[in-house]
């Protein structure tokens, strides 16, 4: 898994993107002042949550431009980060996890 962050804008305070491999899916989340508890944020914004939910790096990205200001290579460092993971696999632990949260028929 990879996470980059960012200081947000537009009523943003923080933006994280990244890869999360177990998923397979880049994500998205933007966090702004909560306005019921001081000094604490709130996720307004969290795409990439589940299986192959964003499957491409421009997605995520389309997604955060307007709260952050993304470095220019943000596509290319998000799709190294995926390619490093092709050769792994889900450990039992992850197998399990994955078919308790989303295998629920």
């Amino acid at each position: 898994m990879s996470r980059y962050d960012f200081s947000g804008k537009n009523g943003a305070t923080k933006v994280s993107i990244g890869w999360d491999r177990p998923l397979s899916t880049f994500f998205v989340q933007v966090l702004r002042p909560d306005p019921e508890m001081d000094d604490e944020e709130q996720a307004f914004i969290w795409e990439g949550t589940s299986p192959g939910e964003l499957t491409k790096a421009a997605d995520a990205i389309r997604i955060a431009e307007p709260y952050a200001d993304l470095p220019a290579d943000i596509a290319s460092t998000l799709e190294t980060d995926r390619l490093r993971t092709l050769g792994q696999s889900d450990g039992t632990a992850q197998h399990t996890a994955k078919q308790w949260l989303f295998d629920k028929r």
